[in-house]
Parts: C-alpha cells; structure tokens; sequence
C-alpha cells in the first residue's frame, strides 16, 4: 500500500472514529479497537490495553494519543499526523458550530434532553471498555490490590490521576522486580 494510500486510511478511520464517537476517549475505545485490531488489523486485539495505558500514561486525550501512536507505527510521522488529524477535527468542528449556536438554543428543552441521553450513553460505553480492559487485564491478587487501591484514592481524594498513575505504575514495577528477584533466587 503507497504511503499516501496509508495516510488517507489511517485519516478516514480515526476521522470517522472522531466523528460517531461522544463521550471523549474513554467511549472511543471499542471503536478504534474494532477499527484498527479488527477490521485493518493495525495491531493485535491483545495490544489495546498496552495502547491505553500508553495513552493515558501520556499527556493529551487519550484518543487522540492512541490515533498518534497507531498513526506512527504504521506510516511514521505523517502517519501520526494523518490519525491526530483524523481524530481532533470532528471535534474541532462541532464544537466550532456549537459555540456559534450554543447561546441560541442552550435552553431549549429538547436539546437539555438530547444532552441527557448522551451522557446515559456515554456512561454505558465507557463501563463496557472498562469490562472488557478488565477481562484482558492480566489476573493476580496484585492487580486487583492496585486497581482497587487506585480506584479508591480516585474516588474518596482530590489526588490528581497522573499521580494516581505513576503510583500505580511505580507499585506495580516495585512487586514486578520483587517477583523476578524472588525467582532468580
């Protein structure tokens, strides 16, 4: 496949991935897993995780780091570009036309419950990619004490999630060189 031909593919997919998808990254998961594992075979279906965790590890939206990563190793930088772009400019130009319409019907009724069922759907699509992260999640008694203790600090505290997360990920090395130092011996 030219690279050209690469570029307009990987664009076309994650615009379309920007375009029918509300909810931020978290919503756009299962879709850029069917897109890019399933259906162009970009990565492996097992690769999603690490790609998400990449993602969030990263700063910027979630979605538009995947796009930028499954971008990259695909066509290299304009790859990259190519899937950013695809992902950031639905967005960019709904939210261009809301804010030039937003004050006009913000009140209106119908568009109050339109924003309701929305946000009923959104919160439906991110608990699914979470169940399906989770039954691909690798399976110990420390996984879950870090996913739950994670759970809880970002429930019960103020914490900022990045520090969430390099907590988590900073336990999770620490039990990971503990386990290997333990075999070795």
């Amino acid at each position: 496949m030219s690279t050209f031909r690469k570029m307009l593919s990987l664009f076309t997919t994650f615009f379309k991935i920007g375009l029918f998808t509300f909810g931020g990254g978290y919503a756009m998961i299962p879709l850029i897993e069917r897109e890019a594992a399933e259906k162009h075979h970009w990565i492996e279906e097992d690769e999603i995780l690490e790609i998400v965790a990449l993602a969030e590890s990263t700063p910027g939206p979630i979605a538009v780091n995947a796009a930028t990563f499954i971008g990259c190793r695909q066509a290299g930088f304009l790859g990259a570009f190519a899937a950013t772009f695809g992902v950031v400019l639905p967005s960019f130009s709904v939210l261009f036309l809301v804010s030039l319409v937003y004050d006009a019907f913000a009140e209106a009724r119908a568009v109050r419950y339109a924003f309701f069922g929305i946000r009923a759907c959104v919160v439906a699509l991110i608990l699914r990619s979470v169940i399906r992260m989770a039954k691909k999640c690798k399976k110990s008694l420390p996984a879950y004490l870090i996913a739950a203790g994670a759970f809880a600090v970002s429930v019960f505290t103020d914490l900022s999630a990045v520090l969430i997360v390099l907590a988590a990920a900073v336990t999770g090395l620490v039990l990971a060189l503990a386990a290997r130092k333990e075999a070795k011996s």
